[in-house]
C-alpha cells in the first residue's frame, strides 16, 4: 500500500559496518539517508573485528593464485552452519565484488590472505595496518561524514536512541527516537543495522529468555547490544529466527589481574590462522586450532583449563601488532623461551616440547601425504595429527611450525583463553533484499536489516571472517533496496568521490590514514612488548602535566590517559567507548600512545573526543595532590593549593552516583546538583590554586565560562535599575566607582579586574583550542559555531566598553550611601540600595549613564545592533552549555544531564528577555527626573 508519509529518505539504524555499508550505498543509489546511532560516535562492535573480511574470487585472492570461487565458499559457510542455501549462497556470491568495493571505493588496503577456522582455502582479508574493523569500518563513516558535510544526500545523528517503529498498516514508514530527553520522529524506509543482543544479562533480556544457559560467561560485546532492533521489528509483526544459536567463541582474552570481568577482549582468529596452537593446564594440546570456533569450544569444556593461546617467533612475526596490541593491554604475555614459558604453566619442558614435535610431524607427514593418515580431519578427510586427548577432527592445515627440540630456546607469545558470548546467529528473518519477513510469510514494506541482527544467514554457526562481510554485503543490498523503494525508477549511479568534492583526496585519503602507517616499523622486529609498552619519560618541555601527575588519575572514577604527548580526561567517556571501559582502564594513568595509534587513525581524537584533552605531557613538578579532573589553566587568580584532603564520598559510592541519579531525584535534584557543581567550581577559581600556567586546558576554558556566566547574570540585574529611575542607575554604576581602591591603583576595581582575566582567558584557551582541534573542520559541519560567535561576541564587548564604560557623559548629582548601600531601605523593603534621599545629605557627581542609555538607544539601529548581540550571546550560550554540564569537573550525575541543559537553555532566554528588556524600553519612554534633578548639574 502507499504511505501518506514523506518517504525521500532512507533511515539507518546503527552506525556499525552494516549501517555504514547501507547509508553509503543509498547514497551511491542516489537516494538521502539519515544515520541514528544510540553511541555518541560511530563505529558499533565492527571497530573490534581482528580477523578481517571474507571474500572468494577477489581481485587479492587472483593475485595471489589462491583457487577459491563463490561455490567453493558456499559449500564451506553451508557446512559450518549456515541453514538457508538462498541466504548464503547471495553472502558469498556478493562477497568478492564487496570486497573489492571497499578497495576500489576507499582505498583501503586489504592485501593480505589468510586462512581461518572451517575454510578450505585462504579468503580472510586483512590490511598490513591496525585492526581490519576499525580500518573498514572507519573508511566508511569517514566518507559518510564527507557526504554529510559537503551535501544534503546524508545526516548523521548520535546518541539517538531508537526505541519505536513508525507503521502505516503493514508499512514501515519511519521511528521514533530519543535524544537528549527529548522525543523525535524520522520518516521513510528503515533499515536496522543495530546489533544483536550478546550484551544484555538482565533477567528480561533474550539471552535469558532463548539461552539462560549462557548468562554466567562473559562477552566481547558492547554494552550497546541489547537487541532493541529484534525487538522492535517484532513489535510490528516480523519474525525471528535462529535465536538459540548464541555463538560462543573459544578465544576470549583473560586479563590476569582482572580474571572476572564481565567484558572480554578477542583474540583474533587470526592468531590461530598464522599458527597459534592451543594448550590446557597439562601442556598438551587437545583440538584443531583451526576447526570451527563451536567444535573448539566444545573441546575446551572437555579439557582441563586455564587454556593457552602460544605463538611461536615465525607466527608472532606475522601479526606481531596484534601480539604487541595485546600485550599492552595486559591480556598476553611475552616469554624470552620456552623454558620460562614452561616454568609459569607450572609444567615440566619436555610435556611442552613433546606436544610441538607431534604437531610438527604430523605437519611433515602432511606434506608428503595430505590426503593420508589415521584419523578423521577437519573438514573432511584423513588426517595425521593426533594430539593427546584429542576425539578426531584433526587438522589438514599447518603454518609457521617448529620442532620439539626448538621449544626451549623459542620466543613465545602466550594468552590465557576462555569461551566468550561473541556471536547471535539469530536475528529478524530476512529474504534476498534484505526485507524483514512478516507474519504472513511476506515482506514488510519499508523494513530491512543488516549485520546481526538479521536473521536465516549464518544458521547455528558462523565462520570466522564472516561478520564483516555479512555487514558489507546485506548492507549494501538493504541500501539498494531501500533506494528502489523510494525513488523506483529514479534510481541513478552516484561516485561518492564527486559527491564529497573528489574523495581520493578527500574522505578516501583519510581512510588511508585510518588503516594506519605502523606496520613496516612494528614488523621490524619482534620486540618484547614490555619494553615497547614503556611509557615516555616527561618530554614536552616545561609547563606541561608530568607522567607523575597522570599517573594520579588511574581510576574509573578518575582517568587520564597519554596519547602522542597529549594528556586526556576520558573519564566521562569510559562508558561510551565501543570496546568498553575496560579498553581504557588498561593504561589509566599511563603512556597508551603505541597501543592507541595500533588501532586508531590518526585525526579520531581531534574528530571524536576533542574535549577530552587537557593539556601536553611536560616536566613540571608533581602536583601536591591532583586537583579536581582539571590540572593546570584551571584558576583566574590562583592562591595556595589542594592540601591533599578529599572532600569527596567514597570511590564506590561517587562512582554509582555519578552513573545515575543523587540522593535527590528528578528536576529538583538536577536543580541541585548543577548549583552545587557551579558554585563549586566558580570557588575553584580562586581559593585552592597554585600558580597561574597556561597550556589549553579545557577546565580553564569551563570555569571562566561559568563565571562570566555569573556575571552575566549580576550584570543583567543591575541593568534592571534603569526601571527604577536616574538615582538608582548611577547609583548602581556609581557602586563600582567607589571600589577602585580595591584595583591596586588602577582606574578599575577587583571585580573588574578580575572579570577582565575571566574574559582574558575563555578567548584565549577557546581561541588556542579551536586551532589546536577544530580548524581541520569546515564551515557547514557547525563544529566551528562556538567559535564564530565567540568572536562575534568579543567584537561586540569592545563597542560596548567603548560606548558605555569608557563614553562621555555628562555630571549628575546623587547622595550616595555612607557606607556602599543602602542598607537601611534594604531592611524597610525599599529598593534605593544605592542613594539616599535624607535630608542634608552630602551630593556627589557622577557619570550620567542613565541618560547615555536613553541617549544610545534612541537610536533603531543601536537597538537591533544590541538584540543581534543578544542573540547571538544566547546562542554561544546554549552550545557553550551542552559542552559544560557533562563535564567530569562539575560532577553533575549523568542521569541529571538532560535536564541540566535544558534549564540552561531556560536561564539563558530569561537572562537575553532581560538585556533586550531596558534597552527597548529606552527606546520607546522618556527619561525620568532624579530626586535632585532641579539642582543645578554642574560640579
Amino acid at each position: 500500500m502507499a504511505s501518506s508519509f514523506p518517504c525521500n529518505q532512507a533511515i539507518v539504524v546503527g552506525g556499525g559496518l552494516g549501517g555504514m555499508s547501507a547509508a553509503n550505498t543509498v547514497v551511491e543509489n542516489g537516494g538521502r539517508v539519515v544515520l541514528l546511532d544510540k553511541s555518541s560516535f560511530c563505529g558499533g562492535n565492527s571497530t573490534k573485528a581482528t580477523s578481517g573480511i571474507n571474500g572468494a574470487g577477489t581481485k587479492t585472492q587472483k593475485a595471489k593464485g589462491i583457487p577459491d570461487n563463490a561455490e567453493i565458499f558456499t559449500q564451506d559457510t553451508l557446512k559450518g552452519g549456515a541453514k538457508k542455501p538462498e541466504l548464503a549462497k547471495l553472502l558469498c556470491d556478493n562477497s568478492a565484488a564487496d570486497v573489492d568495493w571497499l578497495v576500489e571505493k576507499f582505498n583501503l588496503d586489504l592485501s593480505l590472505v589468510a586462512r581461518l577456522g572451517g575454510h578450505s582455502q585462504p579468503r580472510t582479508h586483512r590490511g598490513k595496518e591496525r585492526f581490519p574493523g576499525m580500518t573498514i569500518t572507519y573508511a566508511l563513516i569517514q566518507m559518510l561524514e564527507k557526504v554529510a558535510e559537503k551535501t544534503d544526500l546524508a545526516k548523521i545523528i548520535t546518541k539517538a536512541k531508537v526505541f519505536q517503529l513508525v507503521t502505516e498498516g503493514n508499512v514501515c514508514v519511519g521511528c521514533v527516537y530519543e535524544k537528549g530527553g527529548q522525543n523525535f520522529k524520522e520518516f521513510g524506509p528503515v533499515i536496522l543495522a543495530s546489533g544483536g543482543f550478546g550484551a544484555d544479562f538482565t533477567s528480561n533480556s533474550l539471552l535469558a529468555q532463548y539461552r539462560p544457559d549462557l548468562l554466567h560467561l562473559p562477552t566481547t560485546n558492547g554494552e550497546h547490544c541489547t537487541g532493541d532492533g529484534i525487538k522492535m521489528g517484532e513489535a510490528i509483526g516480523a519474525k525471528s529466527i535462529d535465536l538459540e544459536w548464541v555463538q560462543v567463541h573459544p578465544t576470549g582474552l583473560v586479563k590476569p589481574d582482572d580474571a572476572d570481568a564481565k567484558i572480554k577482549f578477542l583474540a583474533a582468529e587470526a592468531l590461530r590462522g598464522v599458527g597459534g596452537i592451543i594448550l590446557n593446564a597439562e601442556g598438551k594440546r587437545f583440538c584443531n586450532e583451526l576447526g570451527r570456533r563451536d567444535y573448539v569450544t566444545g573441546e575446551m569444556w572437555k579439557s582441563k583449563p586455564p587454556f593457552r593461546l602460544c605463538l611461536n617467533r615465525a607466527a608472532s612475526d606475522e601479526i606481531i601488532w596484534h601480539c604487541k596490541h595485546y600485550t599492552g593491554r595486559g591480556v598476553m604475555k611475552y616469554y624470552a623461551t620456552g623454558q620460562d614459558l614452561a616454568k609459569d604453566m607450572g609444567v615440566a619442558l619436555d610435556v611442552i616440547e613433546q606436544t610441538h614435535e607431534q604437531h610438527y610431524q604430523a605437519a611433515k607427514k602432511t606434506e608428503k601425504d595430505p590426503d593420508g593418515g589415521s584419523w578423521p580431519a577437519y573438514p573432511s578427510g584423513k588426517s595425521w595429527d593426533e594430539p593427546s586427548g584429542m576425539t578426531g577432527s584433526g587438522k589438514k592445515f599447518y603454518h609457521n611450525i617448529i620442532p620439539g627440540s626448538a621449544v626451549k630456546s623459542e620466543p613465545f607469545y602466550v594468552a590465557i583463553i576462555t569461551p566468550v558470548i561473541h556471536y547471535c546467529m539469530g536475528g529478524l528473518l530476512i529474504d534476498t533484499d534484505s526485507a524483514c519477513i512478516g507474519s504472513n510469510n511476506l515482506a514488510i514494506p519499508g523494513l530491512y536489516a543488516a549485520g546481526e541482527v538479521a536473521g536465516g544467514v549464518h544458521g547455528n554457526n558462523r565462520l570466522g571472517g564472516n561478520s564483516l562481510l555479512d555487514c558489507v554485503v546485506f548492507g549494501r543490498v538493504a541500501g539498494k533496496a531501500a533506494a528502489k523503494y523510494m525513488l523506483g525508477a529514479d534510481m541513478k549511479d552516484v561516485d561518492l568521490r564527486e559527491v564529497t568534492g573528489g574523495g581520493l583526496t578527500g574522505a578516501v585519503e583519510s581512510s588511508k590514514l585510518a588503516g594506519g602507517s605502523y606496520e613496516d616499523k612494528m614488523n621490524s622486529a619482534a620486540v618484547p612488548a614490555a619494553a615497547a609498552a614503556a611509557p615516555a619519560a616527561g618530554g614536552g618541555g616545561g609547563g606541561g602535566i608530568s607522567l607523575a601527575d597522570v599517573a594520579k588519575h588511574n581510576t574509573k572514577a578518575d582517568c587520564w590517559v597519554v596519547v602522542d604527548g597529549q594528556v586526556l580526561d576520558v573519564t566521562s567517556f569510559l562508558s561510551e567507548h565501543p570496546g568498553g571501559e575496560l579498553a581504557i582502564l588498561t593504561f589509566a594513568g599511563k603512556d597508551a600512545t603505541e597501543e592507541f595509534n595500533m588501532i586508531h587513525p590518526p585525526d579520531v581524537i581531534g574528530k571524536y573526543a576533542p574535549d577530552s584533552v587537557i593539556g601536553k605531557v611536560g616536566s613540571r613538578a608533581p602536583a601536591a595532590a591532583p586537583a579536581a579532573n582539571g590540572g593546570l589553566a584551571e584558576p583566574l587568580l590562583a592562591k595556595g593549593g589542594h592540601q591533599g584532603k578529599d572532600w569527596s564520598r567514597s570511590e564506590k559510592n561517587r562512582e554509582m552516583r555519578m552513573k545515575g541519579e543523587g540522593k535527590i531525584p528528578g528536576w529538583w535534584g538536577a536543580v541541585f546538583y548543577m548549583v552545587l557543581g557551579f558554585l563549586k567550581e566558580i570557588l575553584f577559581t580562586i581559593v585552592p590554586q597554585k600558580n597561574v600556567t597556561f597550556n589549553g586546558d579545557r577546565v580553564g576554558l569551563t570555569r571562566s565560562a561559568m563565571f562570566l556566566f555569573v556575571f552575566i547574570i549580576i550584570h543583567a540585574v543591575g541593568n534592571l535599575h534603569v526601571f527604577l529611575g536616574p538615582d538608582d542607575f548611577n547609583g548602581y554604576g556609581y557602586f563600582y566607582v567607589r571600589l577602585y581602591w580595591t584595583g591596586f591603583g588602577l582606574n578599575a576595581n577587583i571585580v573588574e579586574e578580575y572579570i577582565l582575566l575571566a574574559a582574558v582567558l575563555h578567548v584565549v584557551v577557546a581561541l588556542k583550542r579551536t586551532w589546536d582541534i577544530s580548524m581541520s573542520y569546515s564551515v557547514a559541519s557547525g563544529k566551528l559555531n562556538l567559535a564564530f560567535s565567540g568572536i562575534t561576541l568579543l567584537t561586540f564587548m569592545m563597542i560596548h566598553l567603548y560606548q558605555f564604560r569608557f563614553g562621555a557623559t555628562e555630571p549628575f548629582k546623587l547622595c550616595p550611601p555612607p557606607y556602599l548601600l543602602n542598607l537601611k531601605t534594604l531592611l524597610q523593603l525599599r529598593l534605593n540600595l544605592f542613594w539616599v534621599d535624607d535630608p542634608g545629605c552630602e551630593a556627589v557627581y557622577v557619570r550620567d549613564i542613565y541618560k547615555m542609555e536613553f541617549e544610545v538607544f534612541q537610536s533603531l539601529g543601536w537597538c537591533l545592533f544590541y538584540l543581534a548581540a543578544v542573540i547571538i550571546f544566547s546562542t554561544h550560550m546554549c552550545l557553550g552549555w551542552q559542552k559544560v554540564v557533562p563535564a567530569p569537573a562539575l560532577e553533575i550525575p549523568k542521569k541529571y544531564h538532560s535536564k541540566a541543559t535544558h534549564m540552561g537553555y531556560i536561564f539563558t532566554i530569561f537572562i537575553a528577555m532581560v538585556y533586550v528588556s531596558f534597552v527597548f524600553y529606552c527606546h520607546l519612554f522618556t527619561m525620568s527626573s532624579g530626586s535632585m534633578s532641579s539642582e543645578p548639574a554642574t560640579p
